[in-house]
């Protein structure tokens, strides 16, 4: 240990090529007893943790010191009716948020009661989007043309890097002399950009090819990843996802303490009238809080929460009750790679019944996207609920400790 923490300080080793030098596992320990060295702070805790270090410190995390570990709660069941998720399930929410497990848990149970949350995917693509340099607007312009004519042999060579990807469709914006063409790909059950990424580089390539126009970068940004933009409100991105279910008046009385009026009014001030006077691309009461919580619980990307915000809530009287529906238009997941081959993660993937590959390609990554839908449904119904009756600083006091 001492040889190696006096290379790492003469500037023998590096950092990010001990596991070069050793198995992951010493690295991860050496490089932690080299910052705690360096800094004077005690990383135990950080040291302490169950992951295989073999996978992650190759596969999921550069200059690897440990893990943080964040605290998992349950809620449910909570009663899905979808094409792919049809069961009742408990969700796994990574959260250090006290009051929200059991927000969102009143919501599972209002929606179990209710017979279950209705969930249907309309669209499943991945997308990424190369921009290019052309001499002038005709030539841009005839790239374009080009593009959209020849998507059959651009589809062809997408597809000669991948067994599992399929590209969907290539839509091309021109703004002046520069054109990007935003691509589409069916992932299977991963999440899928580093597949999109390859794949659009040999498309890029022949694009270039055969149209004279430069590549500028691989990503331009009208994908667009990991950020708010209105085109993945408007074409989707990843799996776009409704969920609704129909709440009856003493149903709505007896969970929420409130009434079916009351939660129309407040969606409509809040997360309608409220959100589009703060000109908010995501029209919802807190979806970002419930995607975040599963998505860290399942490994999926969390930088994606900010797409996943996207979410638009509604609340329809209707007689008898309310009708509440929550849609999802850019929800990227998937159930293989990334994060969740990582052991704990892989657990929680497993207790929703969607850890891997599904029978049929994209099957677990629909149920999962499913599931998300549902389990964002009940946190709305919930926090509206609490709104209406005017529960919500009650609730963490009590609970957000």
């Amino acid at each position: 240990m001492n040889d190696y923490l006096s290379g790492l300080k003469e500037g023998r080793l590096k950092l990010h090529s001990l596991e070069k030098e050793m198995p992951p596992k010493d690295a991860v320990a050496v490089r932690r007893a080299f910052i705690e060295m360096e800094t004077g702070k005690k990383l135990d805790k950080i040291g302490d943790f169950t992951i295989n270090i073999d996978r992650a410190a190759e596969k999921n995390c550069e200059n690897m010191i440990g893990a943080v570990q964040v605290p998992v709660g349950i809620a449910g069941k909570l009663k899905v009716n979808g094409e792919y998720a049809d069961d009742e399930f408990y969700i796994p929410l990574a959260t250090t948020e006290g009051a929200l497990v059991a927000s969102i848990n009143r919501g599972c149970k209002a929606i179990t009661l209710a017979g279950g949350a209705d969930v249907r995917i309309q669209r499943d693509g991945m997308t990424r989007a190369p921009v290019f340099a052309a001499k002038n607007v005709v030539q841009a312009t005839e790239a374009a043309r080009w593009i959209e004519e020849n998507i059959t042999l651009l589809k062809e060579i997408a597809e000669t890097t991948t067994s599992h990807g399929k590209l969907l469709d290539i839509r091309c914006f021109v703004t002046g002399t520069n054109l990007h063409a935003r691509i589409e790909f069916f992932t299977g059950d991963a999440m899928g950009m580093n597949m999109v990424t390859i794949a659009s580089e040999k498309v890029a390539a022949k694009i270039q090819e055969e149209t004279g126009v430069v590549l500028v970068a691989l990503s331009g940004n009208m994908c667009t990843d990991k950020k708010p933009s209105a085109i993945n409100v408007i074409l989707g991105r990843g799996k776009t996802v409704v969920a609704g279910v129909f709440l009856p008046d003493d149903l709505i009385k007896s969970t929420f303490k409130t009434d079916s009026k009351t939660m129309a009014e407040v969606n409509m001030k809040k997360n309608l009238v409220g959100s589009a006077r703060a000109v908010s691309l995501g029209f919802n009461s807190h979806a970002a809080n419930v995607i975040a919580a599963v998505f860290l619980a399942c490994g999926q990307d969390p930088a994606h929460v900010v797409e996943g915000s996207n979410t638009i809530t509604t609340v329809e009287q209707a007689e008898g009750g309310v009708y509440v529906s929550v849609t999802l238009p850019s929800l990227q997941v998937g159930t293989v790679g990334g994060g969740t081959g990582l052991d704990t993660q892989r657990e929680a993937l497993n207790l929703l019944g969607c850890a891997g590959g599904g029978e049929t390609s994209g099957a677990n990554s629909r149920k999962f996207a499913e599931i998300i839908a549902a389990a964002v449904l009940a946190g709305e119904l919930s926090l509206i609920g609490a709104l209406g009756a005017g529960h919500l600083a009650r609730a963490h006091k009590q609970l957000g400790r």
